[in-house]
């Protein structure tokens, strides 16, 4: 196992300073003076106290993004190349700070700092380049509809946004949420994951230095249900909400939605499959699985929990799975050397276990993993485990874990596996490992998933849309199709006739 490495802590002054609310440009106390702490999951160690955001901070944010937003300071008084600058010079002041910023969410989420590095951090600059692009690419068209008229449409931003992130990644759901809705002139008042504030309000800050206008963009810290998040889903006065998170807590909003039919767009849960057939690169399947499902500890909405191995392959596809598997290195995230970290909270690992006790009792075979590790005494860990002999209708096969946890599951043929693949309430992702290309795109089409991976897994960029079928969710992130989330189309005609 791996051993937490000394080495210099880059945001170790900022963490001493007192957090605090961003509305309307300024950094402010909650209003009740109430806090709530925020944990290194490797240690269970304190890193910082956090305002609880409460109705009246959420109706001063909204407030102060409708002033923002009538009075057009991101949107009228400034061009559409000076708002692209400020989200360039937002990704440059980001990768300015990668190291601390690595830093800063390896410690609040425990992820493994190459991870924070290179995916979060990385992915989050790219990000808002690219819609920084996107600013001065917001285009109508004209409509020859009628020879007495000139017809032509506007396109304009919704108004103010409300977003609330997941703790799986929140610097980068953070930019996926901020990205589009900034570059098309929105305000924004966004509620990150109580598990994991730190990266957003530290954002916040890089902002402002950004030169993106006072109430533009507002940061309200807290809890979910009977607090921030429910405050800023039922507001009636934001226009549109959008939610990455657990697929109940989407029905939730849909629902409070309804009073203002407010538009709301959703990225939930999945239980994906990942296919592999008798003819794939065998090889290049087990690495491929493993990234799968003990990325960021199986916290990944789109994980490959779900391994549907031909018979013909699974003995030799297991024994190298687990070869693998038994060498990865566990510990804290700030050790170069760990490969997987805690899960983000002793809530979330106690969920995990528990899932893990239900595949017992349903008759999976635990191949490896099942339990807390016995050298790491501190901090929310639990071992990849691996469970064998799993029937599709199983619960471990079809809820959502969100844990290193991987249920494998044999298949006879294509038709087999095409209908057990498809048989989940969910509808994310999927893969498909295979040589023959027919095979491949045939899958590709059959899968009822919102993006399908041949021959690799956990790919994304921030030019290709990324969302669900089914309970998954729907709308579009990332890619051009985002922009229509954060937009409305106004149609305008000119009478012309003599």
């Amino acid at each position: 196992m791996a051993v937490a490495q000394e080495k210099e802590i880059l945001c170790k002054e900022w963490l001493k300073k007192p957090k605090k609310l961003l509305i309307d440009g300024k950094w402010v106390d909650a209003k009740s003076g109430k806090s709530f702490k925020t944990y290194n999951p490797a240690t269970e160690e304190v890193l910082a106290e956090i305002p609880e955001a409460g109705k009246e901070d959420v109706d001063a944010a909204v407030k102060a993004a409708r002033i923002a937003f009538e009075d057009g300071r991101f949107h009228r008084k400034m061009t559409a190349a000076q708002r692209a600058h400020c989200l360039y010079k937002l990704a440059d002041l980001i990768e300015k700070h990668a190291d601390e910023l690595a830093q800063l969410e390896t410690l609040d989420n425990g992820k493994p700092i190459s991870e924070a590095r290179w995916v979060d951090v990385a992915a989050t600059v790219e990000t808002f380049r690219y819609y920084a692009g996107w600013a001065t690419k917001l285009e109508g068209e004209t409509i020859n509809a009628n020879n007495n008229f000139f017809t032509y449409t506007l396109r304009e931003p919704i108004g103010v946004v409300g977003q609330i992130i997941p703790w799986n990644f929140p610097m980068l759901m953070m930019a996926w949420k901020w990205g589009p809705a900034l570059a098309c002139g929105n305000s924004v008042v966004l509620k990150p994951a109580e598990q994991t504030p730190l990266s957003a309000l530290r954002i916040g800050e890089l902002a402002l230095e950004a030169g993106i206008p006072a109430g533009v963009v507002n940061i309200v810290t807290g809890f979910g249900e009977n607090s921030a998040g429910e405050f800023l889903a039922n507001h009636d006065d934001v226009d549109k909400i959008a939610f990455t998170g657990e697929d109940k807590t989407g029905q939730i909003i849909v629902k409070a939605s309804a009073k203002t039919l407010k538009r709301v767009s959703l990225e939930l849960g999945g239980k994906a499959p990942n296919i592999v057939f008798a003819d794939a690169d065998i090889d290049a399947a087990v690495k491929g699985a493993i990234t799968g499902i003990f990325f960021n500890q199986g916290q990944v909405c789109c994980a490959g929990s779900r391994l549907f191995l031909e018979k013909q392959v699974h003995d030799e596809f297991m024994t190298k799975l687990l070869e693998r598997v038994g060498r990865m290195r566990q510990g804290p995230g700030l050790d170069e050397k760990t490969q997987i970290g805690p899960q983000v909270s002793k809530e979330q690992q106690e969920r995990v276990l528990s899932y893990v006790e239900i595949a017992k009792k349903e008759g999976a075979k635990l191949a490896c993993g099942g339990s807390t590790p016995e050298d790491l005494k501190k901090g929310y860990f639990v071992k990849p485990t691996i469970f064998t002999g799993v029937k599709n209708d199983m619960r471990i096969a079809q809820e959502e874990v969100f844990g290193p946890v991987l249920a494998v599951i044999p298949f006879e043929n294509m038709n087999d596996v095409a209908e057990q693949a498809n048989k989940t309430r969910f509808g994310l992702s999927g893969a498909v490992w295979t040589r023959d290309v027919k095979k491949a795109h045939k899958f590709a089409s059959h899968i009822k998933a919102g993006t399908i991976w041949v021959n690799c897994y956990n790919v994304f960029d921030p030019a290709v849309p990324f969302g669900g079928y089914k309970q998954s969710g729907y709308g579009r992130e990332l890619g051009k199709h985002s922009i229509e989330l954060y937009s409305n189309i106004k149609s305008v005609w000119v009478n012309i006739a003599d």
